[in-house]
């Protein structure tokens, strides 16, 4: 039985106790009206970089909207200004504008046949209220990257495991402890993560535009998404996806729990028909739960690579998790049946999906940018001119080092490089969902600073506490397994 180390606990409690406070901080410190913004802005405007940041602010005096023909959008409601009518080309410069603007979620500032125009203090007034919310999301947004983030890891192993079960793998009931340690952690992930969801539906934050109904109200491609895109049909999507998921790891578990001391196999098979049906729920719930809580943060966009594309991110996340945590435990003395070639097999996959993820992250780009239809390339305009450090920080370390370091047989087998790979891995997937979800909602007011250090930790430390308390609860080693002996003696 594994014991869970002293000092590994105090760490996870003092990670929580250090994000918690960090947490606070930053909604404390968050700006609670325009008077507290209009001092921002202030302060910021007497030193060159506020100046410079005032050129390329998410809203100018007068806001832009970029369409697939650049003169009209929603039906020819909202009108472009400064630009020829039925002109083909797209003007970057143009688009940028719009592309600040409309991610953040702040009131479109529009001219409608009929209506009067804003007067520039009624402009300004706008302007204000966009930076409030920008800064107003980004201890929300902070924690919700945290926390979408290690729920989804704990999904990922979930479905590695399922997959190791329906395929029969001889390689892995070794580790299927391990991986049901690790996915302890999805039920705690995923009442936090619900209760998010819920507030936001409560109008607390101001990440999903289309929660507002008087945006609904004045934008017509939100509105014709308003079937789907409501609060109730939302959260009873959300409920099911997690209620599917826990139910899976709940009696999966229960099964191979119930096979250590069975005299027979029916369990292992019971486990192979509930991994089959899981994956077909997954395959169909992950799509529309990338959908639902990352590609609506930016309703006026879309991707049909966007589900497959998240599920690369967390998967390759998951993979390596299930690494380092054996890594961990191997160092402990635990785990006396995992062997080099185990650890090179999950060395092999976190390589294989570093490359998927690179071909998902390369062909939802260029083919995006080839198009170059308006509101598509908005998506890409907003991370290249307003995110470029992390947007292609996350190619370096997702792509490029995994590369580099992994292609070497040998060096998946040595211990301090794969943990070196791991948690280059690890941080570049985190910033990956960094950027799938910051720029639509505090566009470029963002800075990786404590609310965002502060979630990691405390979601960090939580993961750590769960999983690991989870391990000491039962046998590291699925004795009864049909493959345990050929997973025992694997080698090559």
């Amino acid at each position: 039985m594994y014991t869970f180390s002293s000092k590994l606990k105090t760490l996870s409690f003092v990670l929580m106790a250090v994000g918690i406070l960090g947490i606070g901080y930053g909604f404390l410190t968050a700006p609670k009206d325009i008077q507290d913004v209009e001092k921002l802005l202030a302060a910021e405007s007497h030193g060159s970089h506020g100046e410079a940041k005032h050129e390329t602010s998410g809203v100018s005096d007068e806001t832009h909207v970029a369409t697939a023909d650049h003169t009209e959008v929603t039906e020819g409601e909202k009108m472009v200004e400064g630009t020829a009518a039925g002109s083909p080309s797209v003007d970057s410069s143009k688009v940028v504008e719009q592309i600040q603007a409309e991610p953040v979620h702040a009131e479109v500032i529009v001219k409608k046949e009929g209506h009067h125009e804003l007067s520039a203090e009624e402009e300004h007034t706008e302007h204000l209220n966009h930076v409030l919310h920008q800064l107003q999301n980004k201890p929300w947004s902070a924690f919700y990257v945290a926390c979408i983030f290690f729920m989804l890891v704990s999904l990922g192993v979930l479905v590695f495991y399922a997959i190791q079960q329906v395929a029969q793998a001889g390689w892995s009931p070794v580790l299927f402890r391990v991986m049901q340690g690790i996915t302890a952690y999805l039920p705690v992930g995923s009442v936090i993560f619900f209760i998010f969801l819920l507030l936001s539906g409560f109008h607390l934050n101001h990440l999903f535009i289309w929660l507002d109904p008087e945006v609904v109200a004045t934008d017509k491609l939100i509105a014709n998404k308003a079937g789907y895109l409501n609060f109730p049909f939302w959260i009873i999507r959300a409920a099911i996806f997690l209620i599917g998921w826990n139910l899976y790891r709940y009696y999966s578990r229960k099964n191979c729990l119930a096979q250590d001391e069975a005299n027979d196999n029916l369990n292992y098979k019971k486990n192979f028909k509930l991994s089959a049906m899981f994956l077909v729920f997954f395959i169909v719930s992950e799509s529309i739960m990338s959908w639902d809580w990352i590609m609506s943060i930016d309703p006026h966009w879309f991707s049909t690579l966007f589900g497959w594309y998240v599920f690369a991110s967390f998967f390759v996340s998951s993979i390596t998790t299930i690494a380092l945590v054996t890594l961990y435990l191997k160092a402990k003395g635990v785990l006396e049946h995992v062997n080099t070639s185990h650890i090179h097999d999950l060395a092999k996959f976190m390589f294989g999906f570093s490359i998927f993820w690179t071909y998902l992250w390369f062909s939802q780009y260029m083919l995006i940018w080839y198009a170059n239809i308006p509101e598509e390339v908005t998506y890409y305009i907003t991370r290249i001119e307003l995110y470029n450090l992390p947007f292609f920080g996350a190619v370096v370390m997702n792509f490029v080092f995994p590369l580099l370091i992994l292609i070497n047989t040998d060096f998946k087998r040595i211990t301090w490089v794969l943990v070196m790979a791991g948690v280059v891995i690890l941080g570049g997937h985190y910033i990956d969902f960094f950027n799938m979800i910051m720029p639509g909602t505090v566009g470029d007011r963002w800075f990786i600073g404590i609310s965002e250090i502060a979630s990691v930790l405390f979601f960090l430390g939580l993961f750590i506490y769960v999983v690991f308390t989870a391990m000491t609860k039962v046998p590291l080693l699925a004795k009864r397994n049909p493959f345990i002996e050929e997973s025992k003696h694997f080698h090559y």
